[in-house]
């Protein structure tokens, strides 16, 4: 007899690496059940039963169906040996008002997801972050220097803040002295580097980063995400292992669209609300959040996540926030000899750096919401010498890029000083900062690599002014062999 169930039961063994694997057999598998009905791991819920088609249910689940099954029992024909028994003789016959669901027939239709499954939470404490491991702020700089040009405060500012952060989880409660999070605030126009600097900060500390765009979020029940599938995301950037996505970094652009709409009739759904559903998370709460989707449905697993060590910053333009920190400066202007005359900040371009939390309030924020982003942090609009070093400096420089392309055709491409300039300055143009720089050179290098295949004589191109202005072309030199 136990023979014949271990025959059937090999039918639904997962197949690994061309093995076959028992599904009772945890010792080799990172990850765990979940409950087809509740949605709850195998490490809350308890032990499975395991049901054919890789569907698992809890004990709690099944005792609940079976007791909701025994109140329907009609005259007692489930505790009756010889009814059940006329019932399994006439299932081929079919029976009157039942039917029975082949569970296989559902797979494929979005009705039971296949071998959804979260990582196991293990059971011993995440390893101690090494404090001698992390990079101190001077050798952070360094790095993004590398990356990233120009900003120099911004660096300064994101460099030691992430090194307090990951001191404050390195430390935890060793003593009395509780560190707070340090969250941050970065404030600067379009294209000035404010995601690029966070992504290579991520990449260059090797933590997970989840990215999130505020304008899809909305309050709990509206169209939209929910504030949860900000978390949701860096769980699948951490490979669902919650211990390491409790360590990592969340950026949210297009902040600023939370701001609370003036004058606002309606609801305001994606404003005011998702400030305030934001807030535990800056703080620091448990949090059930959806493994692989970015809303709660009940054909979704849910697992718990702590955000007390995840940093969490914010970017976004704030147009018009300088007309707000304007009004302020203006208010403060007199008469006398010490006075400020009132244009002396009607053309300063650094006015974003002197933003206070008065004016961020005035633009829409919450107090309680500025209050968890105690770093806050202005990025100076891009000039045209600061697009030439963009051009030139980086390690992934655009035109390094290209460079690297050609040289695979054993192609060397040149650019003038002229050429330089006259990108930068079709860059200024288009007002979009460092990702028109792109699209410029995108635009005049299609010809080039159309053409530079067709001859296999050509050994330099060198860009030109004339060319980029279309007054002219390239020049174009032959191989020497």
């Amino acid at each position: 007899m136990a023979e014949d169930i271990k025959d059937k039961n090999t039918e639904y063994m997962e197949i690994v690496d061309g093995q076959p694997v028992d599904p009772d057999d945890d010792d080799g598998s990172d990850y765990e059940d979940v409950c087809f009905v509740c949605r709850r791991p195998e490490s809350t819920a308890g032990e499975m039963f395991k049901l054919p088609n890789n569907i698992c249910v809890c004990a709690d689940c099944m005792r609940k169906t079976m007791d909701t099954v025994s109140q329907f029992d009609y005259q007692g024909m489930l505790n009756d040996p010889n009814m059940m028994d006329e019932m399994t003789k006439n299932l081929g016959n079919g029976i009157p008002n039942i039917r029975f669901v082949n569970l296989s027939d559902l797979q494929g239709t979005g009705g039971i997801p296949n071998k959804q499954k979260i990582k196991k939470k293990s059971k011993k404490e995440p390893e101690p972050i090494d404090l001698k491991a992390i990079p101190a702020p001077h050798e952070i700089k360094k790095r993004l220097d590398e990356y990233v040009c120009g900003q120099e405060r911004a660096k300064k500012v994101i460099s030691v803040a992430v090194y307090n952060h990951y001191k404050r989880v390195a430390t935890g409660h060793t003593d009395d002295i509780e560190i707070e999070k340090s969250n941050m605030l970065m404030i600067g126009p379009t294209g000035c580097g404010k995601t690029y600097l966070v992504k290579t900060l991520a990449r260059l500390l090797n933590v997970p980063l989840a990215m999130a765009d505020a304008t899809s979020l909305t309050e709990a029940g509206y169209i939209g995400d929910d504030i949860e599938s900000i978390l949701s995301k860096l769980l699948v950037a951490a490979d669902n292992d919650v211990a390491k996505a409790e360590r990592g970094i969340v950026f949210i652009d297009e902040i600023d669209k939370l701001a609370k709409k003036k004058d606002a009739h309606n609801r305001d759904i994606n404003g005011e609300a998702v400030q305030q559903g934001l807030l535990r998370l800056l703080e620091g709460a448990d949090v059930e959040v959806p493994v692989g989707a970015s809303n709660k449905n009940a054909m979704v697993p849910m697992t718990t996540i702590n955000t007390k060590n995840i940093l969490f910053i914010c970017g976004g333009a704030f147009p018009d926030l300088d007309e707000i920190i304007r009004q302020r400066l203006k208010k403060q202007t007199g008469i006398g000899f010490s006075a400020e005359l009132k244009d002396k900040y009607e053309n300063d371009e650094e006015i974003l750096s002197r933003v206070t939390n008065e004016d961020l309030r005035k633009f829409g924020f919450i107090p309680e919401f500025l209050g968890r982003l105690p770093v806050i942090y202005t990025l100076k609009k891009l000039d045209e010498d600061m697009l030439v070093k963009i051009l030139k400096e980086p390690k992934n420089a655009i035109i390094k890029q290209y460079q690297k392309l050609l040289e695979l055709d054993e192609v060397k491409l040149e650019f003038d000083d002229s050429a330089y300039r006259a990108i930068a300055k079709k860059a200024m143009e288009k007002e979009t900062g460092a990702r028109a720089l792109r699209a410029i050179i995108e635009d005049f290098m299609l010809d080039i690599m159309y053409e530079i295949p067709k001859d296999s004589s050509i050994g330099t191109v060198t860009i030109t002014d004339e060319y980029i202005n279309g007054t002219g072309g390239p020049i174009v030199k032959q191989r020497i062999d």
